[in-house]
């Protein structure tokens, strides 16, 4: 367990969790199913056993790293790798693989992101479990498959070859978000599942694979280990990451290498992009209410409520909707719109930036 680490990605804002997700508070620091814990530390508690604390790593924007440190005080400074802008998933990804590397070339890396519910922790521990045998055993870049339950457009698609004999499958392809018709292909065809954005990889696997499909960034990030775990580490860093090409983990590498594979698992998993998948995973009443708050409801189905505890809040005669308050912002809106929660956030940052 001691060559195990663990790299959590926590560094978005959320915007399709507004008003609950702020830039000065996106929702991975918030305790978004009420159970005690923030979605970031349900991400870290998730990892017990897998890998010791002393090897969690937090890539994070430097604007939250009070907020890491609260919610995770195990930490040391350097297992927080502050970002000073963001640059999608590939340069944080080699910055952490990188530094990890710098410190114990045999580690074996699980890279994921810090706001993903998954609800059957112990099968997903059984799952990671797998993949860090096969990324070890065979220099695999290992990654978790969903099996669908519905053509979702909102999600990446993993492509596989069927074996019904093999826990770990060759992957195919990669398929970026579908139409509802190419979705319903994906589904029909039973060889596809949902990317659920969790990685598996060791740190020789990951930096040859940079090296080889992403050479700028291997480049960029190999000039590190004379930084790393030193106090010119964030130095380097602010210079050289807004060079770095802001592109996604997917593209870099895992659309381009032949050693990609994939674990299916029934985990309980939803990436909690929006309202809509958070009302999906969350308990309901006999109206199919979700409520979180300090709530009254009067002829209301289908909807989701979730507001302060300390205001009361009265509800009356709504069908299909989310009602969301915090810290001063409140949104009503039918939840078959709410891809229109960008337009919103676009809306309030032009009347206060306090608002987004």
């Amino acid at each position: 367990m001691k060559n195990n680490y663990v790299v959590i990605m926590a560094g978005g804002v959320g915007t399709r969790f507004w008003p609950f997700s702020r830039t000065n508070n996106p929702k991975q620091f918030h305790d978004v199913l009420g159970t005690g814990r923030t979605l970031l530390q349900q991400t870290a508690d998730r990892f017990e056993g897998i890998c010791l604390p002393e090897n969690i790593y937090i890539v994070t924007s430097d604007i939250y790293v009070d907020l890491v440190k609260q919610q995770l005080p195990f930490l040391k400074d350097e297992q927080i790798l502050m970002e000073p802008c963001r640059k999608n998933t590939a340069p944080c990804v080699a910055y952490a693989s990188f530094k990890i590397a710098s410190l114990n070339p045999d580690a074996n890396i699980v890279v994921a992101p810090a706001d993903h519910i998954i609800l059957k922790e112990e099968t997903f521990k059984d799952k990671i479990k797998i993949c860090l045998v096969e990324s070890e055993k065979n220099g695999a870049i290992v990654t978790l498959g969903i099996r669908p339950t519905r053509p979702d457009t909102g999600y990446g698609y993993i492509q596989f070859e069927q074996n019904e004999k093999a826990e770990v499958l060759k992957v195919e392809s990669f398929r970026e978000k579908p139409n509802l018709a190419l979705a319903n292909e994906f589904i029909a065809s039973g060889n596809y599942v949902w990317n659920a954005g969790i990685f598996i990889w060791t740190a020789k696997t990951i930096k040859k694979a940079f090296f080889d499909y992403s050479t700028a960034l291997a480049n960029i990030f190999e000039k590190g280990n004379e930084y790393y775990y030193r106090l010119e580490e964030q130095g380097f860093i602010n210079e050289i990451y807004p060079s770095c090409e802001s592109i996604s983990i997917d593209y870099a590498i895992l659309e381009k290498a032949n050693n990609v594979y994939v674990v299916l698992g029934d985990i309980g998993w939803s990436d909690l992009g929006t309202w809509k998948s958070l009302y999906e995973v969350s308990a309901k009443d006999e109206s199919n209410t979700v409520v979180d708050g300090n709530v009254m409801l009067y002829n209301v189905k289908n909807t989701i409520v979730k507001t302060p505890k300390e205001r009361l809040v009265v509800v009356h005669g709504l069908d299909g909707y989310i009602i969301a308050e915090f810290d001063n912002v409140l949104m009503i809106c039918q939840k078959e719109q709410e891809q229109q929660v960008k337009t919103f956030v676009a809306d309030a940052a032009k009347i206060d930036e306090k608002y987004v």
